[in-house]
């Protein structure tokens, strides 16, 4: 690809070249995986330490309670990886319409009832036992010294964590935890988390271990119990992460991989099938005739994904049937140019979040996504070891006719997808755009600009966003052209112009292999970028 390295949009980054590179929303963090990669360790070893130290660094969106998944080029294929967790053996529709009520339609948003098993430790063990150089103890260290020493909080954490206080200050273990003072941290507070060194400890000595059949397990049961949930340590215990095969789609010549249903990765391909059909590059790049029909592809994508996408054995349709090309291409035809739709699902032929990424000059490529899914999770932090835990059983659902309905050792639905680039069968570029429902939307929107109109990973990803909801409405970005906007509402798009970007427009994070457009076996090197939503960095040497 010969990318356009201007850049129309206000940054304040730029594209970052090295041979090694670690792109994350931390600075600290992706230090810690350059810190690896200089001891010897390969890409695999640099991200399992930088997403350790995340859990520290950006706790509003991830910790030790969280769940992940991967997809990696080991140098000759990809690998995906999801350690996402299962629901408790206790929960049941009926667990819960006793304790909330009959019209209860999902798992409460928050409190340990909201928890399932966390996946991110065991994802950890697995990928530097199949992958890494180093010892797992080794990568541990840099998360071990950071909870001991503490760290500076920066801007855009600090107003996160400080809009979750008076939502969760009542959460079991929430104030213990983060509110070291009775408050959030202010910017440029060290805050330090004694608890979570003990853990990295634990975890370091057994690889893991402790985490989910020794101490950390037995304390994550008695904290569970204490504090009304169901979450034991047998539950722990019997979960492990699974190796998966990346399902694809071609678009442009490229392919784009993502991790199968239990997660949303889908849509995004379901919707470039549909752009495909369409010559969007003949259209100028901020115009609303190319932003109306990206929207309409998401909007259509969504309508399928959210009625079927579950754990794959529930689902009734499957991947394959819900990617075939003939069906794809008449869903395109239901997109009008002229105005904006609310889109049923078809019918099928029968048959709060982090992400990282890191590269070395060996040709290994990781890209890595761990979330407690909202905001610091549920909220309920075990004290003895400062465990954050998710609330992903929120993702469930009630019905009993739904693909998603809740049932005991299921994973529920999931919004975190990392995102792999291939051209040929050769690696090009690890990525991912963080953000509930705006992470397939962020991974579409990026990869048009850097396919369709040869933008820069950089650009691609300082762009102006929207984000589509439901119905007919979407957010739209304060950076967008006010006369795109005007245009979109004039197709009847349902517009709210938001100033907060982390919030509604998802952050994202790539790596793209320099070289690859002409047919280089030997890694040259990489082209980098960190989004700016955050308070991230794309380093390397």
């Amino acid at each position: 690809m010969k990318f356009d390295y201007g850049n129309p949009y206000t940054s304040t980054r730029i594209p970052v070249f090295a041979r090694n590179v670690v792109s994350t929303s931390h600075p600290l963090a992706a230090q810690a995986g350059l810190r690896i990669l200089q001891q010897g360790g390969n890409a695999v070893d640099a991200a399992v330490a930088t997403a350790a130290v995340m859990t520290l660094v950006e706790p509003v969106s991830n910790g030790l309670g969280s769940d992940s998944f991967c997809i990696l080029w080991d140098g000759k294929k990809l690998h995906g990886l999801n350690a996402s967790g299962c629901a408790p053996q206790a929960w049941t529709p009926d667990y819960f319409k006793r304790k909330y009520g009959a019209d209860a339609r999902t798992p409460p948003q928050r409190g340990m009832d909201s928890v399932t098993v966390p996946g991110a430790v065991a994802s950890w063990v697995a990928l530097s036992e199949r992958f890494g150089k180093l010892p797992f103890a080794d990568l541990m260290a840099p998360a071990i010294e950071t909870a001991e020493r503490g760290y500076l909080v920066p801007p855009v954490v600090q107003q996160k964590w400080e809009a979750a206080t008076s939502l969760l200050q009542s959460q079991p273990g929430f104030a213990q935890g983060f509110l070291p003072w009775g408050r959030a941290p202010e910017v440029g507070e060290l805050f330090r988390f004694a608890a979570a060194a003990r853990a990295f400890k634990s975890i370091a000595a057994s690889k893991g271990e402790s985490f989910y059949r020794g101490e950390i397990a037995a304390a994550i049961e008695k904290f569970s119990t204490a504090n009304g949930g169901s979450l034991k340590a047998s539950d722990l215990a019997a979960w492990r992460p699974e190796w998966v095969e990346p399902i694809s789609r071609d678009y442009r010549g490229y392919t784009l991989h993502e991790i199968p249903p239990n997660g949303q990765g889908i849509a995004a391909l379901i919707a470039l099938g549909i752009l495909g059909k369409f010559d969007i590059a003949s259209m100028p790049v901020d115009s609303v005739a190319s932003q109306h029909l990206q929207i309409e592809a998401m909007k259509l994508a969504f309508a399928d994904v959210y009625h079927h996408v579950a754990e794959s054995s529930s689902m009734a349709v499957t991947h394959l049937q819900m990617l075939d090309d003939d069906y794809l291409a008449s869903r395109a035809k239901l997109i009008d140019v002229k105005k904006a739709q609310n889109f049923g699902v078809g019918n099928h032929v029968k048959g709060g979040t982090i992400y990282l990424t890191a590269a070395d000059e060996s040709g290994m490529m990781v890209s890595f996504i761990q979330s407690n899914y909202m905001g610091f999770g549920s909220g309920c932090v075990e004290p003895e070891f400062g465990i954050s835990l998710q609330n992903r059983g929120h993702g469930f659902n009630l019905d009993l006719t739904s693909a998603n309905v809740v049932a005991p050792g299921k994973r529920p639905f999931h919004t975190i997808i990392p995102a792999f680039l291939t051209k040929g069968g050769q690696p090009v570029m690890s990525f991912g755009v963080m953000g509930g429902n705006m992470q397939p939307q962020g991974h579409m929107q990026t990869l048009v600009r850097m396919l369709d109109y040869k933008q820069n990973p950089q650009a691609a990803c300082d762009a102006p966003r929207w984000r589509f909801n439901a119905g007919l409405e979407i957010n739209v970005e304060s950076a967008m052209n006010p006369k795109t906007i005007e245009g979109l509402g004039a197709l009847g798009h349902r517009m709210e112009v938001i100033n907060d970007s982390y919030q509604d427009f998802g952050a994202g994070q790539f790596i793209w292999r320099v070289g690859e457009e002409n047919g280089n076996p030997a890694v040259e090197g990489y082209v980098a970028a960190s989004d700016a939503r955050r308070d991230g960095v794309a380093a390397g040497f």
